[in-house]
């Protein structure tokens, strides 16, 4: 998994817990990844947007990801202008990713396959309903996770409380943590 090299950048803080996140779902041969919330980028004067290394590019990960086992990345967000950037950031790898603009919430309810790996990273950890919205998003989607499953949840502490406790409550187990990711798994 060369491709990851490219991503260890000192202001990338996630790059360790993808990494991690990645070989482990490389070794249950994950394909189907489903991420809420895609990379944004930042605008840059004004029209111009750049890749923001502490945004952790998730949606560049896991579409180099999806293209070194053949898989499939779906990216949910709600905001237009956040799958426009993210098309641009994944240019050479738009034949392994789709993007749905939409709640996540509700384009997990009529998500219709089953889901390998699972990133929850809708809503900004800032906001007070952050943790709420993020456990709406396990349970609808618990459903289509299956015994290798994965699922990394982003900004740890923040919003990541409800859904922890309500997916240790229901046979996961953290595989790994880090101080802003956890990963959960059933096995």
């Amino acid at each position: 998994m060369e491709f990851l090299k490219k991503y260890n950048h000192p202001k990338n803080i996630r790059f360790e817990s993808f990494k991690f996140a990645l070989l482990e779902a490389n070794k249950r041969n994950l394909k189907t990844i489903v991420e809420t919330g895609c990379a944004r980028g930042k605008i840059k004067f004004i029209f111009f947007s750049k890749i923001n290394w502490k945004d952790g590019m998730s949606t560049m990960i896991f579409t180099d990801y999806a293209k070194f086992v053949n898989g499939k990345l779906t990216s949910c967000d709600i905001e237009k202008k956040n799958i426009k950037n993210a098309k641009k950031f994944v240019e050479n790898n738009k034949k392994f990713v789709e993007f749905v603009t939409d709640d996540s919430v509700k384009f997990l309810s009529s998500f219709n396959k089953n889901i390998d790996f699972l990133y929850l990273d809708s809503l900004d950890g800032q906001f007070k309903e952050a943790s709420d919205h993020q456990l709406k998003e396990i349970k609808v989607a618990q459903s289509k996770l299956h015994k290798k499953s994965l699922v990394l949840l982003d900004d740890k502490g923040s919003k990541t409380n409800l859904s922890i406790d309500f997916m240790l409550e229901n046979n996961f187990k953290i595989i790994n943590e880090t101080k802003e990711q956890v990963l959960l798994g059933y096995e």
